[in-house]
């Protein structure tokens, strides 16, 4: 079978850093538009959970399928041996269940993305290594037209607004009381993402926050009958009744900028009338 050349490539440069990259068993395998069957990706996953020598995986891809096997998998192991888990969009499931249970992970490029069009580092990349390496990044942003001022310090959490939704009434729903939350979001019909985020309100997700980044809302799309607001209109709406800085405009999601981010762990995040920070503490 022939190996994806995002795979092989993030594979071998990680070996050249000096790190010993393990590949899954099955991860070269399809079934349908998954990558393996439900199965094979549950054995891959739980392997590299219950793996005593790992300290980080790392995920291929997202697109969908982790919701199918999540609540089959096993943390035990992980709980005595924690190790970082890597991903976005889809990951997001893993994110929040993570979260919960009072683990930090990684909302950050897959090996897919390591490298620019001319094959060099991508930012992604660096920025991933920086909080690998235990380095606390700072990212500084350009203000954006519904900002709202303020600072605060939290735990961060979050991800794809989708997958965030679709964990509603489920215990791995995210608990957002006193956290900072991102969220991102591609592919989505603007009446869809002015649904998902009254549900967030509707589930009292958005009364507590300490603070909202919004990171990028790539390819969004309108009906013929246009909903009327944009994006940033349905964030700013969807929590115009609190008092909580958010920021718009994080370079992360599914466009070429996905700057690595620690869920689970405290940053600071200050908006103010010329930029946006996000400090990690």
């Amino acid at each position: 079978m022939k190996i994806p050349p995002y795979i092989q490539f993030g594979s071998q440069w990680l070996t050249q850093q000096g790190y010993n990259t393990v590949l899954g068993q099955y991860i070269f395998s399809q079934h349908f538009q998954f990558a393996g069957t439900d199965q094979q990706r549950l054995y891959d996953l739980q392997m590299a959970l219950d793996d005593p020598e790992a300290n980080t995986i790392i995920c291929a891809r997202g697109g969908y399928g982790t919701v199918r096997i999540i609540d089959q998998l096993d943390f035990t192991a992980f709980k005595n041996n924690p190790k970082w888990i890597i991903g976005f969009s889809d990951i997001t499931i893993l994110h929040s269940c993570l979260n919960n249970l009072g683990f930090a992970s990684i909302h950050g490029t897959m090996s897919r993305h390591f490298f620019n069009v001319k094959g060099l580092e991508s930012e992604n990349l660096k920025t991933l290594i920086q909080l690998l390496t235990g380095e606390k990044v700072s990212y500084k942003f350009s203000i954006k037209e519904n900002n709202r001022k303020g600072t605060t310090s939290a735990e961060l959490i979050g991800g794809n607004l989708s997958i965030l939704s679709s964990l509603m009434g489920t215990k791995y729903e995210p608990d957002t009381k006193g956290k900072i939350l991102f969220l991102e979001d591609i592919d989505e019909y603007l009446y869809h993402t002015d649904r998902m985020m009254r549900q967030l309100k509707l589930a009292g997700k958005l009364d507590h926050l300490a603070g909202l980044i919004i990171g990028d809302f790539t390819k969004m799309k309108d009906n013929e009958s246009p909903f009327g607001k944009t994006v940033h209109e349905i964030m700013i709406d969807a929590v115009s009744d609190y008092d909580y800085p958010v920021a718009f405009g994080f370079p992360a999601g599914h466009n070429k900028k996905n700057m690595a981010l620690a869920f689970g762990e405290k940053w600071e995040l200050k908006v103010s009338e010329k930029n946006s920070t996000l400090k990690m503490l």
